[in-house]
C-alpha cells in the first residue's frame, strides 16, 4: 500500500470512530431526555476531528434551558457524563462536544467577537490584555479568534480561574 492509501484508510477509521461516538452519545442523551420527560431532537456531526452532538427542539426552548443551566454549568456536566458514557462503551477517551438549544453556537459567536475586540485593543495599545477566567472550550474559541486577527495568546492561571492573555505581535 502507498502512504496516501494508508492515510485515507486511517481517515476513514477516524471518521467511523467519531460517528460511533456520536451514536453512543445520542443513545445516552435520548435516555436522559426520556427520564427528564423533555422533548428534543438529537443531531450528530463530526467537526474539527471530534464528534459533535446537539439537542434541539421545536417546542419551547425553555425546557431545554434547564439542561443548559446558569452559564452552561449543567451543559458542561452533561457533556462530561456523555463523554464518560462513550468511554465506558469504547474504552477510548472522547473529545465529544455537546450543544443544547444552540447555547454553545451562540457562545462561540460571542467569544469570537470578544477575542477579536481584545486583539484590536492590543494592536491599538501595544499592551497585553487579560480576559476573565473561562472554560477550556471558551479559551479555545478566543485563542482561535486572536490567531485569526494575527496576534498570539496564552492561557494563564489554574483551573477554574484559568484565563486568556492576548499578547502584542
Amino acid at each position: 500500500m502507498t502512504e496516501g492509501t494508508t492515510s485515507a484508510a486511517e481517515g476513514g477509521d477516524t471518521l467511523t470512530r467519531l460517528e460511533q461516538e456520536g451514536e453512543i452519545a445520542a443513545d445516552y442523551l435520548e435516555g436522559l431526555l426520556d427520564i427528564a420527560d423533555l422533548d428534543g431532537d438529537i443531531d450528530m456531526d463530526v467537526e474539527a476531528d471530534r464528534a459533535s452532538v446537539s439537542i434541539v427542539s421545536d417546542a419551547s426552548s425553555r425546557d431545554l434551558q434547564k439542561l443548559v443551566g446558569r452559564d452552561g454549568e449543567v451543559l458542561e456536566a452533561l457533556q462530561e457524563l456523555t463523554r464518560l458514557a462513550v468511554h465506558r462503551e469504547t474504552g477510548d477517551r472522547s473529545r465529544l462536544m455537546l450543544d443544547i438549544a444552540g447555547f454553545r453556537a451562540q457562545k462561540r459567536t460571542e467569544l469570537a467577537q470578544l477575542g477579536a475586540k481584545a486583539a484590536d485593543e492590543v494592536k491599538a495599545s501595544g499592551e497585553p490584555v487579560k480576559l476573565d477566567p473561562m472554560t477550556p472550550f471558551e479559551r479555545k474559541v478566543v485563542h482561535d479568534a486572536v490567531a485569526a486577527a494575527g496576534l498570539r495568546s496564552e492561557s494563564e492561571g489554574e483551573e477554574p480561574q484559568r484565563f486568556v492573555v492576548v499578547l502584542p505581535a
